[in-house]
């Protein structure tokens, strides 16, 4: 069975996931972003392995996150299911959300942001898949559905947005690597996601906010 580490895994999708790969006998490290919301986490998801805190709107305690994890590890999966948008590790940092649309040529739009942020994600996971071909790195979306985040008006179920990110972190089967996945299978993503002069252009802005260099394999 894999040892596995989920972000935001306090409720919503997260939680559902830890939940899930708890009951396939993975063990299981939970995070949440504060010691409040860390109770949640482990009484929401009874047999977890452990539960890591940090608030990823700040920089500062993403990095020591990153470190903890380092010293808990080796983890077969890393399922990245926190934040928001923007706010959460990005939009904390107003440089980044400067330098975002600078470069771009536009104003600010929380909408565009939050949308932006879901390319980043799928660009950041397609070059993790470039630069380390010896670890799997895919990208999934979980569709909208009824969580806090999505509301109670989505129309998707969250168990089954949840199937596809549970998939590929307890599997024993490749999947393969730098892929978009949607219900369980390979789909097409966003044409930019695998541009990759984009992709490094998106690292270096990453490395000039965190001070952080992308490991490069």
């Amino acid at each position: 069975m894999a040892r596995i580490l989920i972000t935001g895994s306090s409720d919503g999708l997260g939680q559902i996931s830890a939940r899930a790969l708890i009951s396939q006998g993975h063990k299981v490290t939970l995070h949440a972003r504060n010691t409040e919301r860390a109770k949640q986490a482990s009484e929401g998801a009874p047999g977890a392995e452990d539960v890591l805190i940090a608030d990823l709107s700040s920089i500062a305690q993403t990095k020591a996150l990153a470190a903890e994890a380092d010293k808990r590890g080796p983890f077969d999966a890393v399922m990245h299911n926190a934040g928001l948008g923007y706010q959460e590790g990005y939009r904390g940092d107003a440089n980044l959300k400067e330098a975002t649309f600078t470069l771009e040529g536009r104003s600010w739009n929380s909408l565009q942001a939050y949308s932006d942020s879901k390319l980043h994600d799928v660009m950041l996971a397609f070059a993790v898949a470039r630069h380390w071909p010896d670890v799997e790195s895919n990208a999934c979306s979980p569709g909208w559905v009824k969580t806090k985040m999505g509301g109670a008006g989505a129309p998707g179920n969250a168990e089954k947005g949840a199937r596809t990110q549970i998939h590929l972190a307890g599997t024993k089967e490749a999947t393969g690597s730098g892929k978009y996945w949607i219900d369980l299978r390979p789909s097409k993503a966003h044409p930019a996601a695998g541009d990759v002069a984009k992709q490094e252009e998106f690292l270096r802005i990453c490395e000039g906010l965190t001070g952080v260099a992308f490991p490069k394999g």
